[in-house]
């Protein structure tokens, strides 16, 4: 079964690069929500990973985004062109990767991602930033 991914992006052309990636990667992408309200709808579905990014079309509703899909026990990966206003990080969140990305970062950063999910403990890609 493929993993079952949340893009969590207001930039349009962002969240559909990121959509196309995860697609030709075999992952499912279930949504895209440029804002919190748009998330919400998506907090109870099945989800494995969030790709989340930090400052979306209401604010830096980001990190509240990822604390409670993270809550939720799933697996979050940060998306941002401004890593420092992460701060020490957050529960369920296993990372940050900085914008812009490539499809060899999003690839390998994804991977990283589902793996810490199942338990294993491999060495993060250099492209992602561990959180704390």
């Amino acid at each position: 079964m493929s993993a079952r991914v949340l893009i969590v992006e207001d930039e349009m052309l962002v969240a559909m690069e990121l959509q196309s990636i995860l697609e030709d990667l075999g992952y499912e992408t279930v949504g895209m929500a440029p804002d919190l309200e748009t998330a919400r709808k998506h907090f109870d579905d099945d989800l494995d990973l969030a790709l989340v990014d930090l400052n979306l079309r209401d604010g830096l509703t980001g990190p509240e985004i990822g604390a409670t899909l993270g809550a939720r026990g799933v697996t979050v990966l940060f998306v941002t062109a401004n890593p420092r206003q992460l701060g020490s990080g957050i529960a369920g969140a296993v990372g940050v990767i900085t914008k812009p990305t490539d499809e060899k970062m999003v690839k390998n950063a994804v991977e990283y991602a589902l793996s810490v999910r199942v338990g294993n403990t491999p060495t993060p890609p250099p492209c992602v930033r561990m959180l704390g």
